[in-house]
C-alpha cells in the first residue's frame, strides 16, 4: 500500500479549502458545520490526496484511478443531497448520516468496479446492487 506524505495531504486540503473559500461566505453555514459534512469532507480530502499522489504514476484508465474517481464522484453527488437539507433540519446531519453516505459512495464505486468486470446479471453485481439499495434507503429515510 502506498503511503501519502503529509505534504501531499496538506496541499490537497489547502487547495480544497482555497477553492471552497471563493464559493462561500466567511461564515460557515449550518450544513458545513454539521458532523455529517465534516465526516464527508474528511473522506473527500483523503480521496483527493490519494488521486494527487497516484495520478502521476498511472493512466486515467487504471482501475485504481477509476475506483478513486468513482468514489469521489459518488460523494460529490451525495453531498448535493446534504446541501439540499433545509437549514431548519440540520439536526438530521449527524455523524452517523455522514458514515452512511460514505458507505453508500464506497458501494457505488464497488458496483462500478464490478460492472466493469461482469455483466449486470452476474450474482456479484446483483449482490452489490442490493447492498447499495439498502444504504440508499437508509439515507433517504433520514433525509426525507
Amino acid at each position: 500500500m502506498r503511503h501519502i506524505f503529509p505534504s501531499v495531504i496538506l496541499s490537497a486540503i489547502l487547495a480544497f479549502s482555497a477553492a471552497g473559500a471563493d464559493a462561500q461566505s466567511t461564515e460557515p453555514g449550518p450544513i458545513k458545520s454539521s458532523p455529517a459534512y465534516a465526516e464527508i469532507l474528511l473522506r473527500k480530502t483523503e480521496l483527493t490526496a490519494e488521486i494527487a499522489a497516484v495520478a502521476p504514476d498511472y493512466t486515467d484508465t487504471n482501475p485504481r484511478i477509476l475506483d478513486l474517481r468513482n468514489e469521489l464522484a459518488a460523494i460529490d453527488r451525495l453531498l448535493l443531497r446534504v446541501f439540499a437539507v433545509p437549514p431548519a433540519d440540520t439536526a438530521r446531519l449527524t455523524q452517523a448520516l455522514g458514515k452512511l453516505i460514505l458507505k453508500q459512495a464506497a458501494l457505488e464505486a464497488d458496483l462500478a468496479r464490478l460492472s466493469r468486470a461482469y455483466a449486470a446479471e452476474h450474482p456479484e453485481v446483483k449482490r452489490a446492487k442490493r447492498r447499495l439499495d439498502a444504504f440508499d434507503a437508509a439515507v433517504k429515510e433520514i433525509l426525507k
